[in-house]
């Protein structure tokens, strides 16, 4: 069943009912917020919309609320601030207060961190802050037509298409998802929480605040290079490290795995993209898992669509939209999480995120609204009761801010609106692996200004990359032609490891069975000589991550091996891949 999130944010006037006018057992003040929320998915987990998954798009910005007219299961929510019953007005116009009553409990955890809240989380310890660079070489001013070069891309699969640099920003694809735990601060303050319906709330405002650079940010990051890493040891400030490794090539899809103060944040990334001309878009395909350390809360969900508009004229625009269940495997929770597509014709708020928290036994607990790049807010849900239309009326408490973005710096449209952590992701740093974006020759002249010879050197690095996947298929093909039956057979079980969800092209998985996660095995047909099938998958290995059956979905998923941070410390980099020049 779908999910339908609708605003109606009360004004400051004053109005006389109309026979339309519903009244139900409610407060004795005026409603501080109101909107409407349908319940969550009942029939799968991770699931997405057909429409949304695999949807050809005539005109996003036509979208209306006539198509939400197909929705079900909606709720009325109102904030509250006492348990009298009165009488409570769901339609027509209502004095509210203006402002949300909140709690204090985000004044401190979105003032600037310091060294003195660091916790020690693992084996990580307290160390001396590291004094981090405040900006890079601005941007030049070198313009180059995009539908120049996107005109010859029209249905094609952008992710394995060359790219100059010209549309980049200076970060890799693994350091633009590490990214993501810039507000870190969430999972902190989710990892304290006792009651696992809270700590959901808490982990949907995380997953909503990934999306916040994505307003403004249009560059496209670097496809990473098969082998590709990238470190970021966070723990003397903000507590926590990460590592990211480019573990495919065809379908590029890059591993990550972060510890932090009491939590662990691990996930699979890949991606399809759709291009038809006026807008790009964005499909992820991955899975991301959450866990806490004091609770064993175990949470997992899938991103969002992302669409990049005005490609062929104008000023290019980012928008996210459809759903999000998050599931707590420990205890049957989910949240649903609506963001709604930005429409011309619509009365909504721009860039909308609702959603609804609902416990083991489908009651709904919290509601949260908010949008994907300012804030989010939550509110536990005190009283359930049913209108005469058959939608249930949600009495909340006061609104509690769950997450709030951090303004750019100044002076950030001359610096690919990059935000104070993604400045300091690419500065050089001693002592990161070799194979570190850190690292890489063509990001770095790129960030360093000098885009004609970053041009040059990434169709070095390209060819370099094809020439060494051309030779491991050539080291297969052999194996295969003259190896024995079982060194064969070993090399048919590994391949059949590959999560063939990620490649729809070729088989002919649902998208509901692709958004479930559920297990597909490999085509019964399939045959050392299928031309679809990478020889490279047989005979490459990642150096950090391990292809492991993931107990939640049943899929396989590169998991971190643990040994990288040992071989840092001991500066011992012999198994990393030569991918630079």
């Amino acid at each position: 069943m779908n999910i339908l999130f609708q605003a109606d944010l009360r004004q400051n006037t004053e109005s006389v009912p109309s026979e339309e006018d519903d009244f139900f057992d409610a407060l004795d003040h005026t409603v501080e917020q109101e909107f409407e929320v349908a319940l969550p998915h009942r029939e799968k987990l991770h699931r997405r919309t057909g429409s949304e998954f695999s949807m050809e798009i005539n005109d996003l910005s036509s979208e209306s609320e006539s198509e939400n007219s197909t929705y079900d299961a909606q709720a009325l929510v109102y904030t509250a601030a006492s348990n009298s019953p009165k009488k409570l007005l769901v339609s027509g116009k209502r004095k509210g207060s203006g402002k949300h009553k909140r709690t204090s409990s985000m004044d401190k955890l979105h003032a600037p961190r310091s060294i003195t809240d660091t916790q020690s989380s693992g084996d990580m310890s307290v160390v001396q802050r590291r004094k981090r660079r405040k900006w890079i070489t601005e941007k030049p001013n070198i313009s180059l037509n995009l539908w120049s070069v996107m005109k010859n891309c029209i249905g094609k699969e952008l992710s394995k298409i060359p790219m100059p640099v010209n549309f980049s920003e200076p970060l890799s694809m693994l350091q633009r998802l590490t990214e993501e735990l810039e507000y870190s601060e969430i999972l902190d303050q989710a990892a304290l929480c006792d009651d696992s319906c809270e700590q959901l709330a808490w982990v949907a405002a995380f997953t909503v605040s990934a999306y916040a650079t994505t307003l403004f940010r249009t560059g496209k990051p670097f496809n990473p290079l098969l082998g590709e890493t990238f470190e970021f040891d966070r723990t003397d400030d903000f507590g926590w490290r990460s590592l990211a490794e480019q573990v495919s090539h065809h379908p590029p899809t890059l591993a990550t795995h972060a510890e932090g103060r009491g939590w662990t944040l691990w996930q699979e990334f890949t991606m399809t993209t759709k291009f038809r001309g006026r807008y790009l878009q964005i499909i992820p395909m991955g899975i991301a898992h959450l866990q806490f350390s004091k609770s064993g809360n175990h949470y997992t969900w899938r991103k969002v669509t992302t669409t990049v508009h005005n490609i062929i004229v104008g000023r290019l625009w980012v928008d996210n939209q459809g759903e999000m269940d998050i599931t707590n495997h420990t205890t049957g929770d989910t949240c649903h999480l609506k963001y709604s597509a930005y429409s011309y014709f619509s009365k909504e708020s721009p860039r909308k995120v609702t959603g609804v928290v609902t416990d083991s036994k489908e009651n709904a607990r919290w509601v949260l609204t908010g949008n994907w790049c300012t804030k989010m807010e939550g509110a536990p849900i005190i009283h359930v009761e049913e209108s005469n239309k058959g939608k249930p009326v949600f009495e909340t408490g006061p609104h509690k801010l769950l997450w709030k973005v951090r303004p750019p710096p100044p002076g950030a449209e001359r610096i690919y609106y990059f935000s104070q952590l993604a400045i300091e992701m690419n500065e050089p740093e001693e002592g990161v692996a070799p194979t570190d974006s850190r690292n890489r020759p063509d990001q770095r002249l790129m960030e360093d200004g000098k885009w004609d010879e970053a041009n040059r050197v990434k169709f070095l690095l390209e060819e370099k990359q094809r020439s060494s996947r051309k030779k491991r298929e050539a080291e297969a093909e052999q194996c295969k032609s003259h190896g024995s039956d079982e060194e064969s057979q070993a090399g048919l079980a590994a391949f059949f490891k590959t999560p063939w969800l990620e490649d729809t092209e070729h088989t002919d998985v649902s998208p509901d069975d692709r958004h479930t996660g559920s297990r597909v095995d490999p085509p019964s047909e399939f045959s050392l000589e299928d031309p679809e099938v990478s020889l490279e998958s047989k005979v490459y290995h990642p150096t950090w991550f391990k292809k492991e059956l993931d107990p939640i979905t049943g899929n396989p998923l590169h998991m971190f091996n643990g040994k990288y941070w040992e071989c840092k410390s001991k500066g011992q980099w012999d198994n990393c891949p030569d991918i630079y020049l």
